[in-house]
């Protein structure tokens, strides 16, 4: 009996809307922005949050970094290195005891911007001194060549790597540089590979470094030891860990190791910091999540909008309606049937309009995918669009209550009397 009362009153609906397709046009039109709005812009949310960990997915994998305090802090482009670093070699051979069988890798890093120069061109990038570690850890081959060896090392060979923006730079009628000379402060260096390309994104151009072995960079092109010690000095220490779940593990043994190799006494803070690949990406995916709410609340607002002039077309119905439902009611039809109807005419126009703002939705995503060029991929998932047809059902039942209830409440005689 309940059945085929909603297959009548679904029939009357279609009948209703079909009587009046214009009114039901504009007012389809107001939820199918609203839907299309909310599935856009979340899948614009959720674009932003996959974008930025396949950023960080570019820098490799359970990296660990340890930075001194004065760099995490923002130190001053022409800083000594001396005047910002803590951190050194010994720190380096003490943190690679202290957690041997957890990492895969410990590479030192002293990082400075120069200039390189070779047959008339400059090209000022980032020169990394480094290990051969380093390509690995980052999961970044070389496209032509070969990267840094340990013998470039222990020979203090005068060797480089030059990145894909400097490379071009340098050399941009050439094909593969390998074999030529570049200059750092008038010191030749051969160039014996170039990176494959690694992209760029809103961090900076990965492409845009230079690799020399640390042991040239230390002792040749930067004053890097502490003018106390006599030590050697590294601007930062990248780990690479055998697996995630060390990661805590890491970090703690690092930081207990370092407060007592540089004597901290335990109400003064560090004078290092460490960072994990985890919590950065934890960071931006809590800002990319509160960015995806409020992308969709914006899209919501566009629903919101379009209940509401669900709302007053249901209330011009009613009026248009009155002696219909008077003749209802004057044949048996009670209060609750005079909802019914009303409810499933908002609720079915809101089905429409969400399955087709769903349609519109992907779309959207589609062509901004389209224009973005690959680099944010908007993703709409199964969860968005029953969210979205859910929501627009709700808004037909909340906004469509009143319209419905007015209908019902009407007296028969006087709505047999209307003109």
């Amino acid at each position: 009996m309940r059945t085929a009362l909603w297959r009548e009153n679904i029939q009357q609906a279609f009948e209703t809307l079909a009587a009046n397709r214009l009114r039901a046009v504009l007012t389809l039109l107001g939820i199918l922005i609203g839907v299309a709005a909310v599935i856009a812009m979340v899948a614009i949310g959720r674009g932003v949050q996959n974008y930025i960990q396949d950023q960080f997915a570019a820098l490799g994998t359970n990296l660990i970094f340890v930075i001194p305090r004065a760099a995490a802090e923002g130190p001053s482009a022409g800083a000594a290195l001396q005047d910002i670093s803590s951190l050194t070699m010994r720190d380096v051979r003490a943190i690679e005891q202290e957690v041997r069988g957890r990492v895969t890798v410990v590479v030192p890093v002293i990082q400075r911007f120069g200039p390189l120069e070779s047959e008339g061109r400059e090209a000022v990038t980032v020169i990394l001194g480094t290990t051969p570690g380093y390509a690995p850890a980052r999961n970044w081959p070389p496209q032509h060549g070969t990267f840094l060896e340990e013998a470039h090392l222990l020979n203090r060979s005068r060797v480089i790597v030059l990145g894909l923006t400097p490379a071009r730079r340098l050399f941009p009628d050439v094909p593969n540089p390998v074999g030529r000379t570049v200059r750092i402060n008038g010191v030749p260096f051969r160039v014996i590979g170039v990176m494959s390309d690694k992209g760029g994104n809103a961090f900076g151009d990965y492409n845009d470094l230079a690799f020399i072995p640390i042991t040239v960079a230390q002792e040749m092109l930067y004053d890097a030891r502490d003018p106390r010690t006599g030590e050697l000095l590294v601007t930062g220490i990248m780990l690479q860990a055998a697996r995630s779940e060390y990661t805590d593990e890491i970090v703690r043994r690092i930081t207990e190791l370092l407060r007592e190799r540089h004597r901290i006494r335990f109400w003064d803070e560090d004078d290092f910091a460490i960072l994990t690949q985890f919590e950065l990406i934890s960071i931006f995916g809590q800002i990319s999540s509160v960015l995806t709410v409020f992308l969709g609340a914006l899209g919501a607002i566009s629903l919101i909008v379009g209940g509401i002039g669900i709302m007053n077309i249901m209330l011009v119905s009613v009026t248009e309606r009155t002696r219909e439902i008077g003749l209802r009611k004057a044949v048996g039809a009670r209060q609750r049937d005079i909802l019914l109807q009303f409810l499933t005419e908002a609720i079915l126009i809101t089905m429409l309009g969400g399955i087709l703002g769903t349609g519109a939705g992907i779309a959207l995503a589609s062509t901004i995918n389209a224009l973005s060029g690959g680099e944010v991929r908007a993703a709409v998932g199964l969860d968005t669009v029953l969210l979205a047809v859910g929501v627009s059902a709700a808004v037909g039942l909340f906004f469509g209550l009143y319209p419905a209830w007015r209908a019902a409440r009407l007296d028969p005689i006087v709505a047999l009397r209307y003109e």
